[in-house]
Order: C-alpha cells, then sequence, then structure tokens
C-alpha cells in the first residue's frame, strides 16, 4: 500500500479543522484550570476567621465557598464536631467584608444536584462578628430526600382533600 505524499484539499481541510478544534480544546481546558483563582489569591491573605455550629452540613465540604448577596467572599477552612456533636465550621472570610453580628449562615445549594456553599444573610445591627466569633444564627442543610419526601406528602395530602 502507497501512502500518498500530498493531501486532497478536502483532507488538507478537515486535517486542519482538527488541528484547530484540538487547539481550541486545550486552550478552553488550560484557562478552566490555570484561571481561577482561589479566595485566598483574591484577598491576597487579608482575612478573618468565624464560626458557624450547624446540626448537620450533608454535602458542604472544606474548601466551598461562602457567599453574601452571591458574591464570593471566603471559604470553609475547617470542620470539627463539639461535645453536642454538632458540626463547627470555620470560615475564612474577605478581611475588607464585615458580617453585622445579628446575620444568619445557612447551607444552600447551587442547583438541584449542585455543591454545597454557605449563604450568609446579613442583619441590621451596627455591631459586628468579631475575628473568631461565632454566628447566632444558622440553617442547617436540606437534604435533597427530605424535600421530596415533603413534596410528595403535600401532594398525597392535597388529593385526600380534593376525594372528600
Amino acid at each position: 500500500m502507497k501512502v500518498p505524499e500530498t493531501y486532497s484539499k478536502e483532507e488538507s481541510y478537515a486535517l486542519k479543522t482538527g488541528l484547530y478544534a484540538a487547539l481550541v480544546v486545550v486552550l478552553i481546558t488550560l484557562f478552566v484550570v490555570y484561571g481561577r483563582k482561589s479566595t485566598a489569591e483574591v484577598n491576597h491573605g487579608q482575612s478573618y476567621e468565624i464560626n458557624a455550629r450547624f446540626n448537620r452540613t450533608d454535602g458542604l465540604l472544606v474548601g466551598d465557598k461562602v457567599r453574601l448577596a452571591g458574591v464570593t467572599i471566603g471559604q470553609v477552612v475547617d470542620a470539627k464536631l463539639d461535645a453536642d456533636f454538632k458540626a463547627i465550621l470555620t470560615l475564612e472570610l474577605d478581611d475588607n467584608v464585615k458580617i453585622p453580628d445579628d446575620s444568619s449562615a445557612s447551607i444552600v445549594s447551587a442547583g438541584i444536584m449542585g455543591s454545597k456553599y454557605i449563604e450568609i444573610e446579613p442583619g441590621g445591627s451596627p455591631d459586628f462578628i468579631q475575628p473568631g466569633g461565632e454566628f447566632a444564627y444558622t440553617q442547617d442543610a436540606m437534604v435533597i430526600e427530605e424535600l421530596i419526601d415533603r413534596i410528595i406528602s403535600i401532594g398525597k395530602s392535597s388529593k385526600k382533600e380534593e376525594s372528600k
């Protein structure tokens, strides 16, 4: 079998298109992997830590984001249990963001199957949570199975009421 020394126009076009597509995929991959900056890089190490105590943190991991009004202001840097088997999460927050001491922290999902993060709802107090302090109000993670069970039970109860 003889290998052609030159390619036809169609073969050359297909080869060039394939190479360009591969190059674009490699560039996008490099951008995604190396282009993201962590919270620590964004605030250049100027941060402080506060704690939040939850009954359950299902799906939330060390390294997950902390957001305020949808903006990332920090991350979870530690998780441990207290003597009452409650989870104590240590949050590292940007030093430029002060949290009122009557604020709440909730564990929420980024969509139905998305990752979890902590959303802070600011209060109206003029006083702020001090470094090393703790949130007075927290809301635990909602487990998707529990949510589905609640929806099903609401549907069943409404069907029973309709049949009466």
